[in-house]
């Protein structure tokens, strides 16, 4: 039997960074599903040329992980949809009030951010999970602004309980770095404070995501235990194993 076999990367017109986190082997040799969970930039700007792909992509769940006022700012994906829009909101510690000296290791500034999102965002972080985790609410759209950070940290977990190597989730993690190419400029024509001053914050060095995973288990044991710690219960994460993983 052949195993299916998918574009990873999906293009549309206005979201840069979409992507499908399906085809990594996984627990026992399995292989994560493809088209069950997706990882995205924010999706308000999705346009009339994208509805047709959107819509064929059969989503059920779209999970927000950004604060209100960026809702509110720059809007949410389309009611015209028809999708379970969860506004999960992961509280953090805001990035511009750290301070990143040039003498600072970058991919330990960015694990130090992971680190807050593990400890301050653990109610969205279960949340996203569980909803990962329910066969009914797939295939699920997980996004923040850039679909880096929040949404990295958010696919990382569920990557490594699905199995995933460290080294591969870091890597899923760093293809991030190119799709931020074309959101940065459209950033800069559209909202360049986000940007200007804040450039540190915009590529995904895979070793910062390989220093979370490392750390989050020195405190922690393993993210089992800190799944575990934060109320994902052992049926969840069997549920979760058995329909994100191909038999």
């Amino acid at each position: 039997m052949v195993a299916e076999s998918y574009s990873r990367n999906l293009p549309f017109a206005k979201a840069y960074n979409f992507r499908d986190v399906g085809g990594y082997s996984g627990l026992d040799g399995r292989t994560v599903r493809w088209r069950r969970l997706f990882r995205s930039d924010a999706l308000h700007r999705l346009n009339e040329d994208d509805a047709v792909a959107f819509s064929a992509l059969g989503v059920r769940t779209v999970i927000d992980l950004r604060r209100p006022h960026e809702v509110e700012k720059f809007g949410r994906v389309s009611e015209a949809y028809g999708v379970d829009y969860r506004n999960l909101v992961l509280h953090h510690v805001d990035w511009e009030e750290i301070e990143h000296s040039d003498d600072i290791v970058h991919e330990r500034w960015l694990a130090d951010r992971y680190l807050n999102f593990a400890e301050d965002g653990r109610e969205a972080l279960l949340d996203s999970l569980r909803l990962i985790a329910d066969p009914a609410a797939g295939p699920v759209v997980v996004h923040c602004m850039a679909g880096k950070d929040r949404t990295g940290t958010v696919c990382a977990l569920a990557l490594s309980l699905l199995g995933v190597p460290d080294d591969v989730i870091a890597a899923d993690y760093a293809l991030t770095t190119e799709a931020m190419r074309p959101l940065t400029r459209h950033l800069l024509e559209t909202n360049p404070e986000a940007v200007l001053g804040n450039e540190h914050m915009f590529d995904s060095p895979p070793e910062a995501m390989n220093m979370f995973l490392t750390d989050l288990r020195a405190l922690h044991g393993s993210v089992e235990n800190y799944v575990r710690e934060i109320g994902l219960t052992d049926d969840e994460i069997t549920t979760m194993r058995a329909h994100l993983l191909e038999s």
